[in-house]
């Protein structure tokens, strides 16, 4: 069925039903991976599916119905079922539906074209050859992968709004392992790209990263200056992204609730919401609920300017919301998240901030994130790997100490930033960058 069909059937029962506020939240997608073992393929998988969804106000409450079925009568029963489903709701703070911002930005998305089966099949079979090319010490247990996948989302409503994406990525992923005499590495590089061409530099990225970890070294315990990869702070800034959420701090889940106008981070300090990043292929210009997305200052040179609201948060607090009400999938329900979520970058080569650092640790690795951090608190203990830094280079590679802290602390204790920002695989339209960044005498648990 038409998704034209299947909207003028829902809409045409929720106004048999006497309905004056209902919207439908529309989301499909395809998606193909391959992968590889040894000198064959391992796995292949691809598939397609959706569904739709309708929200509707009933007495002041907010009912919700999915369906993945397009038959006219399911679709026209959504409406009951979202009807009934309102009456058992026992909050009283309902959004109303949304009618429209004033204007949505155009967007700039890069130039997407699927990948067949055949293409990810034959990417993923030259990556794994590649990767054994790099390197007489890879050994079995090596793995390549290769992904492609598309979403498509129609939003529409009983005000007239009708907003519509569609986006797509493909990326490709290595992982050697290494074995040199008794001593085993592993390894882990992931590129979003459909360049073949790339496909050997990510195998010897991966290889050579692998190959650094052979013969690792420990450190002693004690407070050493720290610089996270930019890859480690983004994963650190993902762990307690949930802080900025108002719904959290509402809920008297997050330290930074009451802190708007205030300080929080060292003055070098910037985090920025961007739902249209450049160069990011999950761009989107409106939310899970109908609102214009924009980029916005959450933190400004150390002060929290913002947290992150959708249209309920928003309410309750009296302001506007910033666009951040997502749906994970068409039967989710809003929550507030951030779309393209990082710290900003420095002015310094990476080179230049371990010349800085001088003498410390240089993190390339932090294990077990989720289970030695708490969100709440900001506090955090994980296991890391990286390499010292001696005389302002990197030297020795090292591996099972712990660094420990307080997120919240560690961002007015960073010192400097590097000029390049690292940006992680999205996670739907979520994703989290961050330079690398010193921070300065830092609890680490070694020998």
């Amino acid at each position: 069925m038409e998704l034209s069909r299947a909207k003028q059937i829902i809409f045409d029962a929720a106004k048999a039903a006497g309905l004056e506020e209902y919207e439908i939240y529309y989301m499909n997608g395809a998606s193909l991976s391959a992968e590889a073992l040894k000198d064959s393929l391992s796995a292949f998988s691809c598939g397609e599916g959706g569904g739709i969804s309708l929200r509707c106000i009933v007495d002041g409450k907010m009912g919700y119905a999915s369906t993945e079925l397009f038959e006219e009568t399911e679709l026209a029963d959504l409406v009951r079922r979202a009807c009934d489903n309102a009456r058992y709701i026992e909050k009283e703070d309902t959004a109303p539906i949304f009618a429209g911002s004033e204007s949505y930005a155009a967007l700039n998305l890069p130039e997407y074209t699927p990948l067949t089966a055949a293409e990810a099949k034959a990417m993923t079979l030259d990556m794994q050859k590649q990767i054994y090319a790099c390197s007489e010490a890879v050994t079995d247990g090596t793995q390549a992968a290769c992904m492609s996948s598309s979403t498509e989302i129609y939003l529409c409503n009983s005000h007239g709004l009708e907003l519509s994406n569609r986006v797509g990525l493909s990326g490709v992923y290595a992982m050697p392992i290494i074995k040199v005499g008794e001593e085993s590495a592993d390894a882990f590089e992931f590129a979003l790209c459909s360049d073949k061409e790339k496909v050997a530099t990510i195998a010897k990225a991966a290889t050579d990263k692998a190959l650094a970890k052979i013969g690792a070294g420990s450190v002693a315990s004690g407070k050493h200056n720290i610089v996270f990869a930019g890859s480690q702070m983004r994963s650190l800034l993902s762990v307690f992204a949930s802080a900025f959420s108002a719904k959290n701090a509402q809920l008297g889940l997050s330290l930074l609730a009451g802190k708007e106008g205030q300080q929080i981070a060292a003055e070098c300090v910037s985090i920025v919401d961007d739902p249209m990043r450049e160069g990011s292929p999950m761009q989107t210009h409106f939310d899970g609920e109908g609102v214009a997305t924009y980029k916005k200052n959450v933190v400004k040179d150390g002060v929290l300017t913002t947290l992150l609201y959708d249209l309920t948060t928003a309410a309750k607090a009296g302001v506007a919301s910033t666009g951040n009400g997502k749906r994970g999938s068409y039967a989710s329900t809003v929550e507030v998240a951030p779309f393209n979520f990082g710290l900003c970058p420095g002015s310094m080569t990476e080179d230049e901030l371990l010349a800085k650092a001088q003498n410390g640790i240089y993190v390339t690795a932090l294990k077990g994130l989720h289970a030695g951090a708490d969100a709440t608190t900001g506090d955090f203990s994980i296991e890391s790997e990286g390499f010292l830094i001696e005389n302002g280079q990197k030297t020795t590679y090292v591996r099972s100490f712990t660094v420990a802290g307080n997120f919240f602390e560690l961002l007015k204790d960073i010192d400097s930033l590097s000029d390049t920002v690292d940006w992680g695989i999205p996670g739907g339209f979520t994703a989290f960058g961050a330079p690398a960044v010193l921070v300065r005498d830092m609890s680490v648990a070694g020998k």
